[in-house]
């Protein structure tokens, strides 16, 4: 299984809306195939292994790091495939969060008097597929928010200007949590100051994430680099038929989501891009973006850079939250990582 999870990994940056994961097949000891989803449309990992294994598979043990698919979707049922193969036995690690199989693949399995199980590695397997489990079951992606920070906690100056408190070796590392997003957001505040580009640079992928950018006014500029290619979703709260034709036509997707007070309804942002197939959400934000989604309670996860160096207290911070005042009210995270990459500290640290 834990080989089969490396395999998984393979299809990291491009299975999206699916999601990764890998098979291996054993009789008598031995290996004789194994496969991984590479990407979505295309064969699953069951499907590889089982060409590989060929007439081998006949009463083999299937390793799958997720339940085997029931239902027809773009590909035939992996459950199927196996059953037809004749495998004697099937081990997956977890349980298929998605209504459509749900226990039903290893339901099929069992009728069919193959031996099924489940729950081998399943922490570490829900871990690789975080995103399509969240999807599944909430209905919104797993929000991951990338800051870079000075030590004394400061994500730029009080002018917007933020380029570059961490090193190139934290800004490359940056590329690869792009990489493995469905999607990446950011706020108009950061698109004005920063003109990003929001895409993937320097990491081998054959996928760039969508683009979504919240603009509650409209104030995005026809002539930004986020409007240069690629897919670009606008979340706005403002009516402007003038204006939202000008960002159409340079191929922008508008959608108008207010909420009561004129900005955009976050939460009904995060519906939104559920129903569109996104698992991960990566957030390159500023601090009043930051610090709504975590006010509404959509952050699941941070990854933070930090530089080792001091801007001073004028600047601007991570997140744009109320004064406390008492401590029993401070948001609490569990740190789950910390390594140097470069001259930097990167930090992977969840709500608890």
């Amino acid at each position: 299984m834990a080989r089969a999870l490396r395999l998984a990994r393979r299809g990291l940056y491009s299975t999206t809306p699916n999601p990764r994961v890998g098979c291996v097949i054993v009789k008598d000891g031995a290996v004789v195939g194994e496969g991984w989803h590479e990407k979505a449309g295309g064969p699953h990992a069951e499907v590889h292994a089982l060409d590989a294994a060929g007439p081998s598979a006949r009463g083999a043990t299937a390793y799958v790091t997720l339940e085997p698919c029931s239902h027809h979707g773009r590909t035939p049922p992996c459950a199927e495939a196996l059953i037809d193969a004749g495998v004697a036995r099937v081990v997956a690690a977890m349980q298929d969060p998605n209504p459509q199989v749900a226990g039903r693949g290893l339901a099929s399995l069992v009728a069919a008097g193959i031996v099924a199980s489940c729950g081998l590695l399943e922490a570490e397997a829900r871990e690789l597929n975080v995103g399509f489990v969240s999807r599944m079951s909430r209905g919104r992606p797993w929000v991951r928010v990338k800051l870079a920070a000075s030590l004394d906690g400061k994500t730029a100056l009080n002018n917007g200007v933020s380029q570059w408190i961490t090193g190139p070796a934290a800004r490359q590392d940056g590329h690869r949590w792009r990489a493995r997003a469905c999607a990446i957001l950011s706020g108009i505040g950061t698109v004005r100051d920063d003109d990003p580009q929001l895409t993937v640079r320097g990491v081998a992928t054959d996928r760039q994430p969508l683009k979504v950018v919240v603009d509650s006014r409209l104030q995005l500029s026809p002539l930004a680099r986020v409007l240069d290619g690629g897919a670009l979703l606008l979340a706005t709260a403002a009516a402007d038929a003038e204006k939202s034709e000008l960002l159409r036509q340079r191929g922008a997707e508008i959608i108008c989501l207010p909420n009561a007070v004129g900005k955009v309804d976050l939460p009904a942002l995060m519906q939104e891009l559920g129903q569109r197939g996104v698992n991960e959400l990566h957030v390159e934000g500023g601090f009043r973006l930051n610090g709504a989604l975590l006010s509404e309670g959509l952050v699941d996860e941070l990854l933070l850079y930090l530089a080792p160096c001091l801007v001073g207290d004028r600047a601007r911070g991570m997140f744009d939250l109320p004064e406390l005042a008492t401590l029993e009210h401070q948001r609490r995270l569990l740190i789950r990582d910390i390594r140097r990459i470069g001259e930097d500290l990167r930090v992977i640290a969840r709500f608890q």
